[in-house]
């Protein structure tokens, strides 16, 4: 029997590569508008978009002050004042659920692990962007449902969240369902909250700069096999 019959899922940057998507989007999005944005309005922008996500995760603003503060912000500092923004957001969104980019295989790793152990997606992002991206990709065939904090009305890592994910799935032993995201703030952190192991996905050389600490660490999600199918307790870092 596997250590784990479940497992939950973050999506960008775990499964699915965001910056890939973020890059393509918003180049579409300003070029629409007759520019092209630089290396260092990017990355601004990548910076922007993390504070506002982490805003989200602590409750301190709603998805609608997020989802249109983050180019306020971005057009403010760059003194952008000739794009429309409600249009420059739909396209946005719709840009960014219309591509999408592997990591490390993760197509072909949840087609193995079907029927192996059951298979949940666990996001904060756009219902929309994301619903389009997982059906693309070819990753929602391979799940059993799809947990959307927009939906459900509270984000990761707010317990709420996973209590209805607990209610909406067919374990209920926590101890047999990993958690497997990149986001300390958001899924190692709702993991420990609710009492669900974590395995943090860190491709790069990001630190643990917080409290929060996952049970497991992972650089490669191809090594996702040995924790769930391990028998004992030993803890993979």
């Amino acid at each position: 029997m596997n250590r784990f019959t479940t497992v939950l899922w973050d999506v960008d940057g775990t499964l699915l590569d965001f910056l890939y998507s973020q890059r393509y989007a918003i180049t579409k999005c300003f070029r629409s508008n007759g520019r092209e944005i630089t290396e260092e309005q990017l990355k601004r922008y990548s910076q922007i978009n993390d504070n506002y996500w982490k805003r989200l995760e602590l409750g301190e603003i709603s998805k609608e002050q997020l989802l249109t503060g983050r180019f306020v912000t971005l057009f403010e500092e760059y003194g952008i004042t000739d794009i429309n923004l409600d249009a420059f957001l739909r396209e946005y969104q719709e840009a960014l659920g219309s591509v999408f980019a592997y990591l490390d295989d993760s197509l072909a790793i949840c087609r193995a692990l079907k029927g192996e152990v059951q298979q949940y997606v666990i996001t904060n992002g756009v219902t929309s962007t994301q619903r389009n991206k997982l059906q693309i990709s070819g990753l929602a065939e391979l799940m059993e449902n799809v947990f959307i904090s927009e939906q459900i009305g509270v984000p990761k890592p707010q317990r709420e969240f996973f209590d209805y994910c607990l209610e909406h799935i067919e374990e209920k032993e926590k101890s047999r369902i990993l958690i497997v995201g990149d986001s300390l703030t958001s899924d190692i952190k709702g993991g420990i909250l609710a009492g669900i192991p974590t395995c943090w996905y860190r491709p790069d050389t990001a630190v643990n700069n917080t409290s929060y600490e996952p049970d497991y660490e992972i650089s490669d999600l191809h090594q996702i096999f040995d924790i769930i199918c391990a028998k004992d307790d030993k803890r993979h870092r």
